[in-house]
């Protein structure tokens, strides 16, 4: 059941509220509004649930939910409410709307529902019609002719269709081969260099000149992606203006400049006479369980 008043109410809400820059003020804002009941990271009742996330992107890369989540929500629209510095965006995110699973769906099958979507899994229109809230009842009357198993079936299929866009790795040339079997015994010798201990007293001064910024960023910015991003930014950069604007936002508690880091092989790049050296920032919680991948 479309309730159009109340969904029309909520975009209302969502909209004037453009700007705002704190998914976490409009959540609040908006579970006031609608009397919602919060279950770990959606919001729902009897007319609709949402999902509020940051990004400075629609098309945000961002995990939202585990598919077996979402099954309980599936019966009333459920949207996705991304929160840029800006403009807020909301997207209809029922499995009807899911190009694929993304995240820790190897297992994924009909009788064993793994895995969960990123943002970018949320198709952008459906049949020809934007994925947009004036569309918004239109999509969900297509959501309500397919049932969760006619879904999941599709997803099943796509997802386990995915393949690499990048070849292989293959292993043909000597020296390629030498220096992968050379590895360990050249980690061994620079982590007991000179080299070494400059690249440590490097980061570790690095480290400590923004201690400040992180021990606010680990406090105050859910968002794991962001979070990891602002500390290695903070700690990468080289004193740039957008640095200091970084540092005064989290001290002066105001939204994030949009800021960018690059994916490349490392974070921080250092090169010796005798080696060139790849660092990767990583970020662990001691209050969390889990650790940094590598």
């Amino acid at each position: 059941m479309y309730n159009k008043t109340v969904i029309d109410r909520l975009t209302h809400v969502i909209e004037i509220n453009n700007g705002i820059a704190d998914k976490n003020k409009l959540a609040e804002l908006v579970q006031k509004a609608f009397g919602l009941t919060q279950d770990r990271k959606v919001f729902y009742c009897n007319d609709f649930a949402i999902r509020f996330s940051k990004s400075e992107s629609k098309r945000m890369s961002n995990t939202v939910l585990s598919l077996s989540a979402l099954q309980k929500y599936d019966h009333i629209p459920f949207i996705v409410c991304i929160v840029a510095s800006t403009a807020n965006y909301l997207l209809l995110a029922n499995t009807t709307f899911l190009k694929k699973i993304s995240h820790s769906s190897q297992e994924l099958r009909m009788d064993n529902i793994k895995g969960s979507f990123n943002g970018s899994d949320i198709m952008a229109e459906f049949e020809a019609i934007d994925n947009a809230p004036q569309h918004f009842e239109e999509l969900f009357a297509y959501h309500t002719g397919l049932t969760f198993q006619d879904n999941l079936e599709r997803l099943v299929e796509s997802t386990n269709g995915i393949v690499g866009r990048v070849q292989k790795f293959d292993m043909t040339q000597d020296a390629a081969e030498a220096n992968i079997m050379d590895s360990v015994s050249r980690a061994a010798e620079f982590v007991s260099s000179k080299e070494y201990a400059d690249l440590k007293h490097d980061l570790d001064a690095r480290v400590g000149i923004v201690q400040g910024e992180i021990a606010i960023a680990a406090r105050s910015i859910d968002n794991v992606n962001l979070r990891g991003r602002v500390i290695e930014y903070l700690i990468t950069d080289n004193g740039s203006t957008l640095k200091d604007q970084i540092r005064h936002a989290l001290n002066s508690k105001t939204p994030l400049p949009p800021f960018k880091t690059d994916d490349k092989l490392g974070d921080y790049s250092k090169t010796y006479s005798t080696y060139s050296t790849e660092t990767d920032i990583k970020t662990k919680m001691l209050s969390l369980d889990g650790n940094p991948k590598a």
